[in-house]
């Protein structure tokens, strides 16, 4: 079990073909099967948003993950910026 000083919460923004290709549906079952918690939007600009929250290590896999793909989705660039970690979030979502 990590310390609560392992755990890290980060935002990131994934553009390139992540809409219409089930990368919401993707990143969130990467998510739950990995422990992590948070959740993932579509946006306008055709981009994807997402926070995660996990053990740092987890995490950082989970990102590399989420880098990769899969066949229908490719990513051509992501970004990752820290943030305080939300207390008492149990659960991964896809949000609206």
């Amino acid at each position: 079990m990590p310390s609560d000083t392992d755990i890290v919460r980060k935002a990131a923004r994934a553009e390139g073909r992540v809409q219409g290709v089930g990368f919401r549906f993707f990143v969130m079952q990467a998510a739950q099967a990995a422990g992590v918690t948070g959740w993932v939007k579509n946006m306008r600009d055709r981009s994807v948003t997402m926070e995660l929250q996990g053990d740092s290590a987890i995490v950082e896999r989970l990102i590399e993950q989420i880098k990769r793909g899969d066949d229908w989705i490719k990513v051509t660039n992501f970004t990752v910026d820290d943030l305080p970690v939300a207390e008492g979030e149990n659960k991964f979502a896809i949000r609206y």
